[in-house]
Formats: C-alpha cells, sequence, structure tokens
C-alpha cells in the first residue's frame, strides 16, 4: 500500500538529514539531563556532576553482559551449522513482501522469548535473508529489513523476561509491603496483554512490508557482508606440529560447551527455569563452542565478532550517567509526578504509558526504568484506587514503545548488521505511531474496565 510508503518517507528523510549520530545522541541526552536537573530539582552544579560520575559505572556489568552475548551469538552465527540453517531461512521468502514480514515476525516471536534474543536473533535472520535474497529476482531494501528485525523489539516487555512484571512478581521485592506479590497471570500472561502482544506483532509483521520503497531505490546489502558470511574461518594446512593438533581438536572446546550446557541444566533443576542475561551469555557461549570444529577456530570467530562491540564500550557508560543524573537528583520523580498529576483513575494506566516511553529516552533499560520509576508509579495507583497491576504495564508499554526512536538498543542491531542507526530508524518512527495507537488504546481500555 503506498500510503505506508508514503507515511514512511518523511521521517526517512528527517532521520537521514536531522538525526545524529548515537553517540552524540547521547551527549545531547547528557546536557539536556544535566540542564533539566539543575532547573527542575533542588539538585547543584556540583551533586549533579557527582551523580552523573557516579552513574558513569552503573551499567558495567551489563555493559559485559551485553559484549558477551553480542560476541557469543556473532560466533555462534558464522558457526558452519548455524550457517547452513540460516541459509534455508533465508531462501525462504520468494518476494520482498515476504522477506520483510518473516525477519519482522522472527524477531518479534524471539523478543517475546528474552528481549537479548529477539535483538541478536532478529539481526542475525536479517543479514541471512538479505545475503540470500541478493541471489533472487527481486531487490530487498536492507535498511528496511534491519528496520524490521528491531520492529520486533516493540514488544519484548510483553513475554517473558519483562522486567517490571518479573520484579513485583519475585518475592522479597522493594515494594512487596505496599503491593504484595502480583503474580504474572496478572501481568505479561494476563488476557488483554497477550491480545495486545499478537495484535502488534500482526501489525508489524503486516506494516514492515507495506513500507518498502520502489524497487529502484532499494538499497541491497553490502557485498563485503555476503562474502563474510560465506567465508571459510579456518585455514587448512597441510601438516600440523603436535602443539596445533593439540589447539585444533574439537573435543577440547566439545568438553568447555558441555560443561557450561551441564552447570545451566543443573541450576534450573535447582532453581527453576529463570531466565537471566548471564544464562542467555553462556548459552550463546556453549552452543558456539558445541559447534566450532576445534578451540582455534572459535578463537578466530570471536575475533571476527569482537569489531561489533566497540559503540557498546563507548556508549554504554554515558547512559549509565544519564541514569544516574535522573535517579539521584530526582529529576525522574518530577517528570513522573507531572504526568501524573493530571491522570484520574481511569487515566493513570495511559499516562503511565506515556511516561514510560519518556523516560525511556533518557533511562533505556527496562529493569532500570522500572527501579527508579516503579515506586513512583505504584505508589499513584494506590492513591487513586488503581489495579497496581495496571500500571506496571503500563510503564513496560511504554519503554518497549519509544525504543522505536531511541537509539540506545539499536546499536547490537547494527554492528551485527553493518548499517548506521539513521538508515532504520526513519522506518521505526512508523512502528513507534503505529504502536502507539495500539497500546495506548489498550491502556484506556484497562483504565475503562
Amino acid at each position: 500500500m503506498k500510503i505506508f510508503q508514503v507515511l514512511a518517507r518523511p521521517f526517512v528523510t528527517f532521520v537521514e538529514r536531522y538525526y545524529p549520530d548515537a553517540f552524540i545522541f547521547v551527549i545531547i541526552l547528557s546536557v539536556i539531563t544535566f540542564i533539566s536537573a539543575l532547573f527542575l530539582t533542588d539538585a547543584t552544579v556540583s551533586s549533579t556532576l557527582l551523580a552523573w560520575g557516579d552513574g558513569l559505572p552503573m551499567l558495567f556489568k551489563f555493559t559485559a553482559q551485553i559484549t558477551i552475548i553480542m560476541i557469543g551469538a556473532h560466533s555462534l552465527a558464522h558457526t558452519e551449522s548455524v550457517q547452513n540453517f540460516l541459509t534455508r531461512i533465508g531462501q525462504l521468502p520468494s518476494s520482498a513482501h515476504q522477506a520483510y514480514s518473516l525477519v519482522a515476525f522472527t524477531a518479534g516471536v524471539a523478543s517475546l522469548c528474552a528481549w537479548s534474543f529477539g535483538l541478536i536473533i532478529g539481526a542475525i535472520v536479517a543479514r541471512s535473508v538479505a545475503s540470500e535474497c541478493s541471489h533472487k529476482p527481486f531487490k530487498i531494501h536492507y535498511p528496511l529489513l534491519v528496520a524490521s528485525a528491531y520492529s520486533g523489539y516493540v514488544i519484548w516487555h510483553m513475554g517473558y523476561s519483562s522486567s517490571s512484571a518479573l520484579f513485583v512478581a519475585t518475592p522479597g521485592h522493594l515494594l512487596e509491603g505496599r503491593i504484595g506479590v502480583i503474580p504474572v497471570t496478572e501481568t505479561i500472561l494476563s488476557p488483554i496483554n497477550i491480545t495486545l502482544a499478537l495484535i502488534a506483532l500482526a501489525t508489524i509483521t503486516i506494516i514492515c512490508p507495506l513500507m518498502r520503497p520502489k524497487e529502484e531505490d532499494a538499497i541491497e546489502i553490502d557485498p563485503k557482508l555476503v562474502s563474510e558470511d560465506h567465508k571459510q574461518s579456518v585455514e587448512k594446512k597441510d601438516k600440523l606440529t603436535l602443539i596445533e593438533k593439540f589447539e585444533n581438536h574439537r573435543a577440547l572446546n566439545i568438553f568447555l560447551g558441555a560443561a557450561i550446557v551441564t552447570y545451566i541444566a543443573v541450576t534450573y533443576s535447582q532453581k527453576g527455569f529463570s531466565l537471566t542475561l548471564d544464562y542467555v551469555s553462556w548459552t550463546f557461549l556453549a552452543f558456539g563452542l558445541l559447534l566450532a570444529k576445534s578451540p582455534m577456530q572459535y578463537i578466530k570467530l570471536v575475533n571476527n565478532a569482537a569489531g561489533t562491540v566497540g559503540p557498546i564500550i563507548l556508549q554504554y557508560p554515558f547512559y549509565s550517567g544519564i541514569m544516574g543524573m535522573m535517579a539521584t537528583t530526582g529529576l525522574m520523580k518530577v517528570i513522573t509526578d507531572w504526568i501524573t498529576s493530571i491522570a484520574t483513575p481511569e487515566t493513570l494506566g495511559f499516562f503511565a504509558f506515556l511516561s514510560g516511553g519518556l523516560v525511556n529516552l533518557f533511562v533505556p533499560s527496562g529493569g532500570g526504568q522500572w527501579a527508579v520509576q516503579g515506586p513512583i508509579m505504584i505508589e499513584a495507583a494506590l492513591s487513586l484506587n488503581v489495579d497496581p497491576a495496571v500500571v506496571v504495564l503500563g510503564v513496560a508499554y511504554g519503554d518497549q514503545w519509544s525504543n522505536m526512536i531511541q537509539p540506545f538498543w539499536t546499536i547490537p542491531v547494527l554492528a551485527i548488521a553493518g548499517l548506521h542507526m539513521r538508515q532504520i530508524l526513519g522506518y521505526t518512527f512508523v512502528i513507534f505511531l503505529i504502536t502507539g495507537f495500539i497500546y495506548g488504546g489498550g491502556m484506556f481500555y484497562m483504565g475503562a474496565g
């Protein structure tokens, strides 16, 4: 439908011309947050500066986890077995329309399983589909294909890894004295959440291909990326020394990979199934080791993947500094209080959604955002006699919604896809608008109920 092509065009043009690089974006956000804290709170220049500096290392563990996930997923994707599997997936589409839908749907389903799965698997599948479709008689607009993969991330908070829902469902959580434990049957497994998730998934699957440009304007995948996907990772030698035979013996990496898998299995059997970033990291690492032909081949795969993590290492500490300023100076409370002050029992969920989307621009971490914003929203719900589960979902929806215009989570996707942020955000702006109506409407429906 041309209407979606026309709708996407001005956003694509705007982002390409005026949206700053992701690193510049975080600098601008830092300045805005700093100035806002000075004018909207009682914080001084020195206290705000200290809040920023003290916040810089807050995401170091998180950064390391994401780095391992990216390197592990990238390496796993380039093992021979996975490459063959991805090739078969890439061969499925018989038209450009099917290619965009396949990538969006796959990324969405993966995001419901775990947000990290959605990001990494979506990017890998997009790259694989583009590589295979480059040999077919139709053109794929690679930026839109990657945008389709990132669009699947707009539903992650409605699935298994929802930070806010899991937080309030955990016995002993910080707000238990006020609201008790809210089971996931009232949040992510509630009929309204499941319905909205299915609607959103179907919507992105349908809308993404409708935004495709004319075939003559399509930008296909870089041939260098295609050749990289198909190149051999190991150079075979006619004769190996004794130590080289030892280094290239597959039994070594199989032993290490099996040890990690066994550790995860034993942990789950003793503590129950609970997917965390640590276990996601070890899962990618373990299966990469199991499928690699030797330890030395796996090292080469890791070396090839290492170049994808630079932007994360550079930018995430500065987002952490923003989080420090928002939490320590009370700026987040000011923003949330301002929005909820105009709410009624019927509209509090909707305003929780809006505030979640706004705060996410400055604190793009679902868990970190809920830890600071959650208590404020829960108090608002209690004061207005609103079911706390409503604001839990409202903040969650807002968080995932504004990810479509926040470059923080595009970094790992684009590092694997080999694109720049400006090439995809124009399309995700459209997804942002459309899903805003879905989630906003859903929150109004909850308020009316």
